[in-house]
């Protein structure tokens, strides 16, 4: 249960973040830098991203935007062997980037660290799924947003089919990318309604889901504290 988030102070960011493959993280780089952009001048903001250290990270992909002067990232994963290989492609990027061993359901951070967390394709795994639910709103700041995109245990196998042809495989692996979807991740993976009830355990009360073709996107948000003169409009 890998994880990773950013946090501006003194107009300085502070990324931790997923790994999970090349293509995944240039996507929630790319994510991260347009959602952080408007706020960039005004509040201090640190965003987490919750995924899979991976073997696979290609430094010149994944890591572009941590040569960006304002950013500096870290990486946490359940896996010491990720981290310490996350670690060396960091350096071999030549990027300032640290990369730390935990658990998602008990983040090594403090209260109030993060303004975004993102997790991708790893929820599904997490052993307590409400327990780091109720991590990242701990870790999240008030007005902080928390992202989780996964797969639908109800993606059907021509969704899958559909998706896995998107990814322009070749034959060998397209055939067992389609069977761990369809016979290993499926059966891992959650319903919008598992989702709402998890989400209703934990002081999130609620969520905004949006569905993609076999997946979602759960958007979590931490309220401002009542009395602070802030609105969460």
């Amino acid at each position: 249960m890998p994880l990773c988030a950013i946090s501006l102070a003194s107009c300085r960011r502070k990324i931790t973040m997923n790994m999970h493959c090349h293509r995944l993280l240039l996507a929630t780089f790319a994510l991260a830098a347009t959602l952080a952009e408007p706020a960039a001048a005004q509040t201090p903001q640190s965003w987490t991203l919750v995924g899979r250290l991976d073997c696979q990270v290609e430094p010149n992909v994944g890591f572009t935007i941590a040569g960006h002067q304002r950013y500096q990232i870290t990486g946490l994963d359940i896996s010491r062997s990720f981290v310490r290989i996350a670690t060396i492609y960091a350096q071999q990027a030549g990027v300032e980037v640290e990369f730390r061993q935990g658990d998602a359901a008990a983040l090594p951070f403090a209260d109030d660290s993060f303004d975004f967390v993102v997790c991708r394709a790893a929820f599904k795994n997490f052993s307590d799924p409400i327990g780091a639910l109720a991590e990242m709103y701990r870790v999240l700041r008030s007005g902080g947003e928390a992202l989780i995109i996964d797969m639908r245990n109800d993606a059907t196998d021509m969704d899958i089919d559909t998706a896995v042809d998107d990814m322009h495989l070749d034959h060998v692996n397209a055939f067992l990318v389609r069977m761990t979807f369809k016979h290993m991740l499926r059966k891992r993976a959650y319903s919008i309604q598992d989702f709402q009830a998890m989400v209703a355990a934990t002081p999130f009360c609620k969520a905004e889901i949006e569905t993609a073709l076999i997946g979602f996107d759960v958007w979590l948000k931490k309220q401002y504290a009542e009395g602070s003169g802030v609105s969460d409009e």
